[in-house]
């Protein structure tokens, strides 16, 4: 019995062969940490990195409840109606399908976003560069710039922190552009406005904070990549030999579009900022300067443009 109920999910064996015991007694001999035990290592096996978490996300998924609440419910039989459709997410993940596109949604700045494969995965960087940006820039800017929104995660945060403001969200991705107007809709944020742009081709006007998340991965570092992240569009990832085509295009354009005394906030790879402070002195703004995240990495550069035409440029990476 004990080695039945170790395999009464069917997670171990995942050739969706008959089962020895029949269906109608799953509900009597499953329970949530059976489930949660045999797909761990079901994943573990899969190289699925922090397996049990997975699971455990995946479960609370399928029981609608939270990740927490797991811990008051382990001896509780699971139905076949809820591990029926377990074992095909569970059989996607061990696939390397990411968590977020099987759960559908992810947080970010105490948000429910919906991802899937049209955009980009939010990443915790970026959220780190949202809150910097809140909790900095006082009073808020009453135009913002979204560029290379993706699923919208950036921009639409600024809004739902700054009602006010008049925040436009730009892709060159159509699929992404639809992705982040259903996250849009979903957080009742009516007034923000979408434009398909390839960079400023399609945009006009100024903005007191232009923030972009552009692809910055290069070419050659495709086959080191995880299978998970190889998901998400690859419009979103690479950007030329040493991923830097777009930023320098972006470098090269912004300026026009920032208001005097506005804002540029970006986020960039681990070994691009250097370059890209360069690239933003260059154009012309002032006061470049690039953050770090929260693993010590230059990660964030930020620039504004001068009241002053004359005005010195400065620089210093902290």
């Amino acid at each position: 019995m004990g080695f039945v109920r170790q395999h009464a999910c069917g997670f171990i064996n995942f050739s969706f062969q008959p089962l020895e015991i029949p269906a109608t007694s799953w509900a009597e001999m499953t329970s949530v940490l059976e489930c949660i035990n045999a797909g761990t290592a079901y994943l573990e096996k899969r190289g699925v990195e922090d397996a049990r978490r997975n699971m455990q996300m995946l479960v609370a998924h399928h029981l609608k409840c939270t990740r927490m609440e797991l811990y008051l419910r382990f001896d509780e039989p699971l139905e076949e109606k809820v591990l029926a459709p377990l074992r095909v997410d569970l059989k996607k993940r061990g696939e390397r399908i990411p968590l977020q596109h099987l759960l559908g949604t992810v947080a970010f700045h105490q948000q429910e976003f919906r991802t899937d494969a049209r955009a980009l995965i939010p990443r915790p960087e970026t959220e780190e560069l949202v809150e910097w940006l809140i909790a900095n820039l006082t009073p808020p800017p009453s135009s913002v710039l979204d560029m290379g929104c993706g699923s919208g995660v950036i921009g639409l945060s600024l809004a739902a922190a700054w009602p006010s403001a008049v925040v436009t969200l730009a892709d060159v991705s159509p699929d992404a552009l639809a992705l982040a107007r259903e996250n849009a809709e979903l957080l009742g944020l009516s007034k923000v406005t979408f434009r398909e742009s390839p960079l400023f081709s399609a945009i006009d006007g100024g903005y007191d904070l232009i923030v972009a998340n552009l692809p910055y991965i290069p070419e050659k570092d495709r086959s080191s990549l995880t299978p998970e992240v190889m998901h998400d569009p690859a419009l979103a990832l690479f950007s030329g030999d040493d991923g830097l085509d777009l930023i320098r295009l972006f470098c090269a354009q912004v300026k026009p579009f920032v208001r005097p005394g506005g804002l540029v906030a970006m986020e960039i790879g681990h070994d691009q900022a250097d370059i890209t402070a360069a690239l933003l002195r260059s154009a012309g703004l002032a006061e470049v300067t690039v953050m770090k995240d929260i693993s010590g990495i230059a990660r964030f550069p930020l620039a504004k443009l001068p009241h002053s035409p004359n005005a010195e440029l400065t620089g210093a990476t902290s």
